[in-house]
């Protein structure tokens, strides 16, 4: 229902389990919920899908009762958020929602399905990250493991200078 028709960062965390990972965390960080991850890991209790969306909007998933079923139950967490949601609450929801995910489900690896179409400039939306937000989030997932525990996929953005100045702060965070 969403924008791919592959979903790199599934077929990347079957690649990284095979590999021989335990447990794996999803950040998604779209505008849009992206209900491909969330619907192919509903059910997975070694694959945590973490989603921070703008809700109402396309594709009308991602609603805040949605927590995975059977052996997979509570291992989706999706935080809608209104249009103009600030930057500032999304950190606090952020750093909270990460120590809670990290003490409780202790994931092995990070795989950032890093959408940058919720950048206050895109014109998708009407989410209000910048360039900094997105370095700092980043930068709270890093921290939490050792190193060469994170991948991220590029994954969105429509508005060219406000993406590209938001992969460079995202990629020199990832370097840090």
């Amino acid at each position: 229902m969403g924008f791919c028709l592959f979903n790199s960062v599934a077929i990347a965390a079957r690649h990284i389990q095979h590999k021989g990972c335990r447990k794996l965390l999803i950040i998604d960080w779209h505008q849009q919920h992206r209900n491909g991850p969330q619907d192919i890991f509903y059910a997975d209790p070694t694959v945590f899908y973490y989603s921070l969306h703008q809700s109402p909007l396309y594709p009308g998933t991602g609603d805040a009762k949605e927590k995975g079923e059977g052996a997979g139950k509570g291992m989706t967490l999706n935080r809608p958020l209104a249009a103009g949601f600030r930057a500032e609450s999304y950190r606090k929801i952020f750093r909270r929602d990460l120590d809670a995910i990290f003490d409780e489900f202790s994931p092995d690896f990070v795989l950032i399905s890093a959408g940058f179409d919720s950048h206050a400039e895109d014109p998708l939306g009407g989410l209000t990250l910048r360039k900094n937000d997105f370095a700092w989030m980043t930068r709270e997932a890093r921290k939490r493991l050792p190193p060469g525990r994170l991948v991220s996929a590029l994954e969105g953005g429509y508005n060219v200078d406000a993406l590209s100045r938001s992969v460079v702060a995202h990629v020199e965070a990832l370097l840090d």
